[in-house]
This record gives C-alpha cells, structure tokens and sequence, in this order.
C-alpha cells in the first residue's frame, strides 16, 4: 500500500511529552502543580545534577527547574491576560476546580467564549506561583476543522504516553509487564 504524501512528509512524532518550567524555589511549584492541578511527582535520572522535580498526569509531564537566573522569570506575577503565553489543560469539571482554585487563595479570571450555538468555552485563568500562566477549559465542546486536509490531523495511539510502573504490582498502567528481578 503506498502511503499517502501527507503522511510521507509528516515528522514522525507522538505527542506532547513535557513541558519545562523555570521556578524560583522548586518546592514551592511542587505543591502548586500537586496539590491544584493533582500532578504526581515522579523520580528524575540520577545523572540530572540540578535541583528540580518532574511530574506527570493526563498524559503529559511538567519538568519544574530551578531558576539560576530570576530575571528569566515572569516580573508580574499577578498579570492574566488570556492573549499571552500559556498551558491549557481541558477539564470535566469546571465548577470543582473553579471551587478548588477558592480553596487555595489562588487568584483567577473567569471568561466564556462564544455561546450555546457557537460550542460556548468556559476557561478560567491563573497563574502559578512564578507567574507563569495557566488556563483551564472545557474546550472539548469546540469541534477542531483543519483548514486543508482533515488526514493531516495524527490523534497518538496508545503509546504516546510513558508506562506507569504501580508499586506492588509487577504490570504497568498501560498493560505491558515490568520487568522481573531475581530476589
């Protein structure tokens, strides 16, 4: 069968796999991602000689940094404005993580765009304690029309996302088996 000329010319990625954030006290955005937005922080190569910390849900990593240099942060750490720079994660439920931004103190803006007939999307804005900004949305009520060719468009298979080894269990989140050791 002979592939198409789209698929041909396409890179071969899989999907996003992390997204790297710069911070000013590592512990501090460690809490903000785990405990606002359920990330779950995962062990780092031991070869990684700079303090940090890598975590991961909903199928994509957050790699926090510590920053050598504060002037590569954000200045105002209060400013939301949803033209800017951002990371948008989609959401069931707006309403719980809206009730959960309260519960935190965390400064957000509320906005919907487009209405009922339009696939209206609720986003809410904030940002994280380096102020770099977050959005949270409901955007799957906007239906995605590629403006050339729909093939184009590479949704990943299963293995986009990196195995979760459990403890205590000798298979993985997405099924494979872990490797077996001699104890």
């Amino acid at each position: 069968m002979e592939k198409k000329k789209s698929e041909e010319s396409r890179p071969p990625l899989m999907a996003l796999n992390h997204v790297s954030r710069i911070c000013r006290d590592v512990k501090k955005s460690l809490e903000f991602y785990t405990k606002v937005l359920g990330f779950v922080e995962t062990e780092r190569p031991a070869s990684l000689d700079f303090d940090g910390a890598w975590l991961f849900n909903y199928g994509v990593g957050i790699h926090l940094v510590q920053v050598k240099e504060e002037d590569k942060l954000p200045s105002n750490t209060e400013h939301l404005d949803p033209m800017d720079n951002h990371i948008s994660f989609q959401c069931e439920d707006m309403e719980a993580l809206e009730k959960r931004l309260k519960e935190v103190n965390v400064k957000y803006m509320k906005r919907t765009v487009g209405d009922e007939e339009d696939a209206a999307i609720d986003q809410l804005f904030f940002n994280d304690p380096d102020g770099f900004m977050v959005e949270i949305c409901n955007c799957e009520n906007l239906e995605l029309k590629p403006r050339d060719s729909a093939d184009a468009i590479h949704l990943p298979g299963g293995r986009h996302t990196p195995p979760v080894a459990i403890p205590g269990r000798s298979d993985r989140v997405d099924g494979t088996r872990l490797p077996q050791t001699n104890s």
